[in-house]
């Protein structure tokens, strides 16, 4: 039986991609217009900076996939390191604080160097992995590539403040060694007494702790009572939930928002699905949630096909990133967990999340370029008469 390797090239991924973006660069005009407008005097402050970087980040993103993603391999190390440099600068003066967070790095240009950090998690975690073979196995074997996401997850809460960063980082490290590892029960236990400690930390913070003691806590006690704190910590969060109310099921328009009008605090950012609930209704949310569930399909596959250990893990990575990054910023905006400044990927604000999640993109995209198929011949009655 003989065999042919054909190319092949995950298109599907790619419109579902652009659709994402060019959704996003709209829903960011509509929602960004007032703001920009009075505060720079310019409505396509927000529009054309993001615009920008997203074209550029495509075509980088679509270059940088025809290159072989082993290439990685050799820079898996360097990425890690940098990356842990990086948010470490963000304590020195070259640090910037925005809205009262120092996390922004300025090196030329400015940029959140804990977006990074999941791009390393992506590419060494799987590294260390492949490297240890048929000895990854047990629980032991478990503590090298957890340490490396732990640490990056540590530099991220540490260096940034930005804890739910650091929590993402964290989980698409444990997704990871989840996939990758042959035994199953071991990690349900540990996330069910995860789980369990977690829930058990909440209550007491909500049942003992004081509005002062710090915001982390009074994140937990606006969520658990919004109205109580609507005039200061739990106003956001309101105006939010009056925009997903007031949209109804088809929305009110494209552009007819009334909370974006200086009511919702930062609606471009992470409150922007509120916004496209408001103009568009749940019918628009409804949309926007099935084209990320269709491109995790993609990613599915891409990571189900892969030619290697090496390239399916990592396309595991980004399936983890999208898929918890989207859950957490829909369920703080539905107000089903604490406020975290998760933003929307593709449609948020942020020009370096736009950056590095194409780069995310390419890899993925690289990935699918290895993929081989078995072509066949049938007859009329469905039997494979050749294969090659």
């Amino acid at each position: 039986m003989k065999k042919r390797k054909t190319d092949y090239y995950d298109y599907s991924l790619v419109a579902v991609i652009l659709l994402l973006t060019g959704f996003g660069l709209v829903m960011l005009y509509s929602t960004s217009a007032y703001t920009a407008q009075v505060k720079f005097g310019n409505d396509m402050y927000y529009f054309s900076k993001q615009a920008i970087i997203s074209i550029c980040a495509i075509v980088l993103a679509i270059l940088l996939s025809l290159l072989d993603y082993h290439i990685l391999w050799k820079v898996g190390g360097f990425i890690f390191v940098a990356a842990l440099a990086l948010m470490a600068l963000v304590r020195s003066p070259l640090g910037v604080s925005v809205n009262g967070a120092r996390r922004w790095l300025k090196l030329g240009v400015q940029f959140q160097p804990s977006e990074l950090a999941k791009i390393a998690v992506i590419v060494l975690v799987p590294l260390l992995i492949v490297k240890m073979g048929r000895r990854f196995k047990g629980i032991k074997a478990c503590l090298l590539p957890l340490f490396a996401g732990a640490l990056l997850a540590f530099f991220a809460y540490y260096f940034t403040e930005n804890l739910s960063t650091a929590i993402i980082i964290f989980l698409m490290d444990c997704v990871i060694i989840f996939v990758a590892h042959p035994r199953t029960a071991p990690f349900i236990i540990l996330a069910a007494v995860g789980a369990a400690l977690i829930a058990a930390g909440v209550y007491v913070l909500w049942k003992y702790a004081s509005s002062g003691t710090s915001f982390r806590i009074s994140r937990i006690l606006v969520w658990q009572n919004p109205e109580k704190y609507a005039d200061g910590d739990g106003y956001q969060i309101l105006q939010a939930l009056y925009a997903l109310g007031s949209g109804g099921l088809f929305g009110k328009g494209l552009g007819n928002s009334t909370q974006k009008l200086g009511a919702l605090p930062e609606a471009q950012n992470d409150m922007i699905f509120s916004i496209v609930c408001e103009e568009l209704g749940i019918f628009g949310g409804i949309l926007v949630i099935l084209l990320f569930i269709y491109m995790l399909y993609r990613l599915f596959f891409i990571a189900q096909n892969a030619p290697d250990l090496y390239g399916s893990l990592m396309v595991t990575g980004i399936f983890a990133h999208i898929s918890l990054q989207v859950i957490l910023n829909i369920c703080v905006v539905l107000n089903l967990i604490p406020t975290t400044g998760i933003t929307l990927p593709f449609i948020s604000y942020g020009g370096t999340s736009v950056l590095l999640l194409m780069l995310e993109m390419s890899v993925a995209l690289s990935v699918s370029r290895k993929i081989r198929f078995r072509k066949e011949e049938r007859d009329l009655w469905g039997d494979v008469v050749n294969a090659y």
